[in-house]
């Protein structure tokens, strides 16, 4: 068909190449130079304003065999009359069946869809699905303006070190516009990783680029949307530092970011494969050193003949945001539940927060230097970090009651069983031989009976202890706790029996004498 012909014509006219052409059209680009050697040879050039219908006549005399202008001259003005509208249509992402469909209901074109889609591909190719495809969902980007980012499974890495096997996987940022990679391998995918990946990443190209086009990982994003995505908490802070725009890819749409597609299987093929490392810094030092001495001295035809590494230097590098004056500290954040301890498990270890608290969903964020608690986005409490196990306890965090009964020590509990009575003091003494701190809370819960129950309570239930040999909290308490412990103790035998008072009653019992008499 003549306006086959004709779009490559509209094309060149645009100023797109041959090879921009062909992929537009989906056509050979020896078809595509075939169809230009007439127009080259009359002398002209894009330059030249030539209407349709001129193209049209001439392709016909240069090309009679695909002459057939009777379908396009009768149907191409029907949709030439509602380009504003057509074009407006298609901007807002209405697709091309769609339009077709409305135009024909409202009775503006008699022409079939196919009539449609041709006339779209050559009048308005940007908007075109051919055009997108091209071109890709994101649009062509200037210098600075958009990093695209991904991982990619590199393969099994033997750690000798370690005397393990672990997966690599590659982050891998790479800029659209000059084509300069950046990689850096990791064994673990998670946050931590993913934002010190970032940081080199912005380190390596001495600035920051203005949006960041990512895959929707957990490490980057929580819930895929692609009119709402729910950033991690982390990178969001990671992208507030840095002042750049987070811009998830739509989910199973690995065309939003092909630039680092295809460069994730290049890093794989050109620097992963057949290498060895001692170790995971000697792995990542050489990552980097490839991106500029391999990656970086490529030539893409898209370059016009200048080298990855010139267009970003000269270009690209100047239009980078600066780096803020301070390196960025990695954190991460995780969510955890108060105990009725008032304690928060975080990464193996317990940390203390107020008391106020118990019960209640916090937020906490570590970094290398400290655990900072946050509940309902204010801040609460501040711990140290760098313990691996154990718990981190500040008393304070403890409801009063609770921080005066843990701070009273073996001094305090010496002398609080002193000024209750001396059994009571007995007691406290002996229960701390030889460690004091083993048995301490015992002692603590002794001396704290007094407040309850008095001290000459304590001091009777301390000397029944003793004598009955078990001095010990729990004796105390039960005795403190008996409602005959101030009842007077019976002298004698209560008239018990003669067996029961022993062997010499019975005697004196049996004989009316005494056991000695009766010898």
């Amino acid at each position: 068909m003549v306006h086959d012909v004709v779009e490559v014509y509209t094309h060149w006219q645009m100023g797109r190449t041959e090879r921009q052409i062909a992929q537009s059209l989906g056509l050979a680009r020896n078809t595509v130079a075939k169809y230009l050697a007439p127009a080259k040879a009359c002398g002209l050039t894009p330059e030249h304003d030539l209407g349709r219908d001129e193209w049209v006549a001439l392709a016909a005399g240069w090309f009679p065999n695909v002459a057939d202008t009777k379908a396009l001259n009768l149907t191409w003005p029907q949709f030439e009359a509602e380009r504003e509208w057509i074009t407006s249509q298609l901007q807002a992402g209405v697709k091309v069946s769609v339009v077709w469909q409305r135009l024909r209901d409202e009775g503006k074109v008699d022409a079939s869809e196919s009539s449609l889609r041709r006339w779209v591909k050559a009048n308005l190719p940007d908007l075109s699905p051919a055009g997108r495809l091209v071109t890709g969902l994101i649009p062509p980007t200037g210098p600075g303006e958009v990093a695209q980012v991904d991982y990619g499974f590199m393969g099994r890495w033997k750690d000798w070190l370690a005397d393990k096997t672990l997966n690599v996987n590659a982050f891998v940022m790479t800029l659209p516009f000059s084509k300069l990679p950046f990689v850096f391998p990791v064994t673990r995918m998670d946050q931590a990783s993913w934002s010190q990946a970032h940081v080199a990443a912005f380190e390596f190209y001495g600035g920051v680029v203005e949006r960041l086009v990512i895959d929707n990982l957990k490490t980057g994003v929580v819930k895929a949307n692609l009119f709402d995505p729910v950033v991690n908490r982390a990178y969001q802070e990671l992208a507030d530092y840095y002042g750049v725009l987070v811009d998830p890819a739509r989910v199973r749409s690995p065309r939003d970011k092909a630039h680092v597609e295809r460069m994730v299987q290049f890093v794989r093929e050109s620097w992963w494969k057949g290498q060895e490392f001692t170790s995971l810094e000697a792995m990542r030092a050489d990552a980097e050193a490839w991106c500029r001495q391999v990656a970086g001295q490529r030539v893409p035809r898209v370059l016009g003949g200048r080298t990855v590494n010139e267009v970003f230097d000269t270009l690209e590098r100047p239009a980078l945001r600066p780096l803020p004056p301070r390196r960025f500290e990695v954190a991460t954040w995780v969510q955890g539940k108060v105990g009725r301890d008032c304690h928060v498990h975080v990464q193996g270890c317990l940390y203390s927060v107020p008391f106020r608290l118990v019960g209640q969903t916090v937020d906490a964020r570590v970094t290398g230097s400290v655990v900072e608690f946050y509940a309902d986005g204010q801040p609460v409490k501040t711990h140290p970090a760098g313990r691996k196990t154990g718990r981190v306890t500040d008393v304070a965090d403890y409801p009063p009651q609770h921080t005066a009964f843990l701070t009273r020590d073996v001094t305090w509990c010496r002398r609080k069983a002193e000024q209750i009575g001396p059994f009571t003091s007995q007691v406290v003494d002996a229960l701390m031989e030889p460690y004091a701190l083993h048995k301490l809370r015992s002692c603590q819960g002794i001396v704290h009976l007094a407040d309850k129950h008095g001290a000459e309570a304590v001091e009777q239930a301390a000397e029944r202890a003793v004598a009955v040999g078990d001095a010990t909290y729990r004796t105390i308490k039960g005795l403190v706790n008996s409602p005959n412990l101030f009842q007077p103790r019976p002298d004698g035998d209560g008239g018990a029996g003669a067996i029961l008072r022993g062997r010499e009653a019975f005697i004196q019992d049996q004989l009316g004498v005494g056991a000695d008499d009766g010898e």
